[in-house]
This record gives C-alpha cells, structure tokens and sequence, in this order.
C-alpha cells in the first residue's frame, strides 16, 4: 500500500540542518509554519520538494508574498496553516489538520474533530527546549492519516547552558541587555560572560523581534515550563 509522506517543519530561523534536509528529501511536499528568517532557507527547501508556507512574525520584507495563512488538500486531506495559532480563522469547518508554530515547542492535541499540530522548531535551539519536526504519512488507499514526530538533537530537558548558574538565568539575561544596549556584539558578549554563544544570541533575537519584552519575558519565552502553560489556552 503506497503511503505518501509529507515534512512539516516550523521556526527554522536561518538554520537548515542537514538532518532535516535529510528527511525532507525522503519526503514529496514540505509544509513551513513560518519563521524562516530569510529567504535561504527556503530556497534551500525549494529545491528539496515542493513548499508550502505560512509567514511568521520574524518574515518581513522578502517574504512579503508569502500568506499569513494558508488552506490546501494533500492527498485527500484539508490542512490550514497559520505562524501563530492565536490568529486563526475561527471557523474550521471541513480541516482535517491545523498546522502551526510559534511557540518552538512541539504540539499535537484534538479539539471538535481537528488535529492541531505544532512540529517545535528545528532550527538553533531555544533554551531547555527540543528540535523537533515532524512527518506527516497519509495511505493512499484508505485515507488514513498520522503524524510522527522527530526528535532531531539531544534533547534533554534539563540541559544546562554553559556559563549560566542555578538560578542566575534572569540575572544573566539582564547584563546581556545591557550590554546588547551598549552596542556590544554576540560574539563579543559571549567571550565577556563566558557563557554559550547560542544562549546569547537567542537573548538578543527575543529582545529585537518582541520590542517592550523585559528579562522575566525573555526568560519566560525560553522556558518549557511557561510556554507549556501558556500553550493550553491556545485552543
């Protein structure tokens, strides 16, 4: 019995890791909840498979064509896709699926006959949270549907970040802004602190993308426990 399959991915914020490309390959259509970043990544998923997409909030100027929701069939299922599931249409009569992001953190739940999907994000990893994607496969002959998840990285929950003591997140957070204010680099801050370079970056991209965020905010966007919270009053 044939069985097509389909990647969906979201959140890959200009990283395209080989591994995900790997599994796009073995894939015949490609679905992106948004958050590319830049038009790279997309244009490398073009030449994987053919794409489908969503923009997210971190989509400007390049990606001005790109819908801010999206309604397709594939192989006899309904999918609507959008970056943010707060900003979905509110009637979903005759969706099989919803596919969304946003939050980096991977979701899979039912509500009134519709399957909500949240693949995480797979591109730099946000602080204690997994890579994910995930596979969508559809039988041809029945119709049936399901949807697989991929863990693509080590993802243990309390990984700790390198430079940074128990609770000294909010702390830390706050000498970055600081010094991300004072017009000091990445790279730079980094080196100073000693502490990963990733955890530093992901501090400044929260700071520039949700202007008015404080240290608590950024820490509470980098949280599992708090995106977890959050999460289930989204649908």
């Amino acid at each position: 019995m044939k069985t097509h399959k389909i990647a969906v991915l979201s959140d890959t914020h200009g990283l395209l890791r080989p591994k995900v490309s790997a599994i796009a390959q073995s894939c015949e259509v490609i679905l992106h909840g948004g958050d590319f970043d830049n038009r790279k990544v997309l244009d490398e998923l073009k030449a994987v498979a053919p794409v489908h997409a969503v923009r997210g909030n971190n989509d400007r100027g390049w990606a001005a064509q790109i819908a801010e929701e999206l309604e397709l069939t594939l192989f006899g299922l309904h999918i609507y896709m959008v970056h943010n599931i707060k900003h979905r249409k509110r009637n979903l009569g005759g969706i099989d699926l919803v596919i969304y992001g946003h939050s980096h953190k991977y979701e899979e739940t039912t509500a009134d006959g519709v399957r909500y999907l949240n693949p995480g994000s797979c591109g730099p990893r946000r602080f204690r949270l997994p890579v994910t994607m995930a596979v969508l496969e559809i039988e041809e002959e029945t119709g049936a549907w399901q949807v697989r998840r991929i863990d693509l990285a080590d993802n243990a929950k309390n990984r700790p970040v390198r430079g940074v003591a128990e609770g000294c997140l909010k702390s830390t957070v706050e000498i970055i802004i600081r010094e991300m204010r004072a017009g000091h680099k990445v790279d730079a801050i980094a080196k100073k602190l000693d502490v990963e370079r990733a955890f530093v970056e992901q501090v400044c991209r929260i700071y520039v993308t949700h202007p008015g965020v404080n240290a608590q905010g950024i820490v509470d966007k980098m949280e599992v426990s708090a995106l977890f919270e959050r999460s289930q009053d989204t649908i």
